[in-house]
């Protein structure tokens, strides 16, 4: 069920959420540089790279072949982490997860007040495609219920808003609005980003973004921490998208298909790094029968043993 936050008084906003924010920035410590301006000017320019598809890594790999580095990780041993082991803080995981689970889409999405009055716009990287009939994404918010960030606030009251996708010629306009900004303070102004309309939802779509989705809340789910029990820590949101907008030099005839070319998508890694896409291969999906008739599967046809 959706969460409500109950009369006027409760949905007030409160100034303190903010300000726990950003003490929790100063906790994690994202940004590694004490001067990252010196950075970035050591660094070298933006190159404008085309695009190019290249073979894989091992084009003549065959099944059961495992690894194409020749079996050099298998030299490598692992540690074990205990994400809850004594004295380990929440933002260790928090860290460690950022930069393991990477590439990640990273979600921008906009919403409005139920009033009207005011509205949100912030990149979200733990956002994902869960289905496509009907089409569901999942967004996944930081804090729970009642420290909840301007943007589930206004999900949670509307049950609309809009997932855009961040591409190279806006990148820094996104992150820009994941400033820890008052409630009312224009991420949009911010920016310079330009809002564009909707048809199902009153939230505005992105103008710059060449793939856009409007969607409709369908239910949330709190999460409660497990090294500091009556803490809440996170919202799922399950939202179903009623309509896609795409750019039209970026779209096929026939609709279904986005040229990556154009859409050149920017992922989210670890800390404060980013990620291009610019270069791909192809990989078929394999086919259980063909293989075997080809003999590519000789001797590899076992039952499953345990471990496998």
């Amino acid at each position: 069920m959706t969460k409500n936050f109950g009369d006027e008084e409760q949905r007030a906003h409160d100034p303190s959420a903010h300000e726990q924010r950003a003490d929790s920035e100063k906790t994690i410590q994202r940004n590694p540089h004490p001067d990252f301006g010196k950075v970035q000017a050591s660094r070298p320019d933006w190159p404008d790279v085309a695009t190019t598809f290249t073979k894989t890594k091992d084009p003549n790999w065959k099944p059961g072949q495992g690894g194409n580095d020749g079996g050099a990780s298998l030299s490598k041993e692992h540690v074990e982490i205990d994400p809850y082991a004594e004295g380990r803080p929440a933002a260790f995981n928090y860290k460690l997860m950022i930069s393991a689970i990477v590439p990640r889409f990273i979600g921008f999405i906009s919403t409005r007040s139920k009033d009207g009055t005011s509205t949100n716009l912030a990149p979200f990287s733990y956002t994902t495609v869960v289905n496509h009939d009907p089409p569901i994404f999942v967004v996944g918010y930081a804090g729970g219920y009642e420290n909840a960030k301007d943007s589930l606030k206004n999900l949670i009251d509307t049950n609309e808003c809009v997932i855009n996708v961040i591409s190279e010629h806006f990148v820094e306009a996104a992150n820009s609005t994941s400033i820890n900004a008052p409630y009312g303070v224009s991420e949009w102004a911010i920016s310079g980003l330009h809002p564009a309309p909707c048809t199902t939802v009153k939230a505005s779509r992105v103008k710059e973004a060449i793939f856009s989705i409007e969607g409709k809340l369908m239910e949330t789910k709190e999460f409660e921490s497990r090294a500091t029990p009556g803490k809440k820590t996170g919202v799922l949101a399950m939202i179903e998208g009623t309509r896609f907008w795409a750019r039209e030099d970026a779209i096929n005839e026939e609709r279904n298909a986005m040229d990556p070319a154009v859409l050149r998508p920017i992922s989210r890694l670890g800390g404060i790094t980013y990620g291009r896409t610019t270069e791909f291969f192809e990989l078929p999906r394999p086919d259980f029968e063909d293989s075997k008739k080809a003999g590519e599967l000789e001797e590899l046809i076992k039952p499953k043993v345990g471990g496998q």
